[in-house]
């Protein structure tokens, strides 16, 4: 099943090994920063590979705690939506609107393309 090697947990988090083998791959971080259009260093990717490592840890220690019994918790606290009612208003006027815009042709907002585009095809 799982390959435990030893647990210690204090405040400054799991120590030690869950698992001989690396949880996350510098390719699969690369790719997520990719995809939010993020440049990261190689520093970067190895400190950001360790902490997901320690978070999926965590995952790895509760995933074989019992819960039997044990009624599902969303929230610590009892927490209420406070949502108002929604009514309907009015749109603000388009020349208000384009006036605060940078760029602007035939009442649209120009932004730069970022859609299709990763970091790594911009480097």
């Amino acid at each position: 099943m799982q390959d435990l090697i030893y647990i210690s947990i204090d405040q400054h988090g799991v120590e030690g090994a869950l698992r001989k083998d690396v949880k996350i791959t510098d390719d699969q971080i690369l790719h997520v920063a990719d995809l939010a259009l993020i440049r990261l260093d190689d520093d970067e990717v190895r400190g950001l590979r360790s902490q997901l490592d320690k978070i999926l840890g965590y995952m790895d220690i509760l995933a074989v705690v019992d819960t039997t019994g044990v009624a599902p918790t969303h929230h610590p606290l009892p927490l209420v939506n406070a949502m108002r009612d929604d009514h309907g208003q009015g749109c603000q006027d388009l020349d208000d609107v384009l006036r605060n815009a940078p760029q602007h042709e035939d009442g649209y907002i120009v932004v730069p393309r970022v859609i299709g585009k990763g970091m790594r095809e911009n480097a």
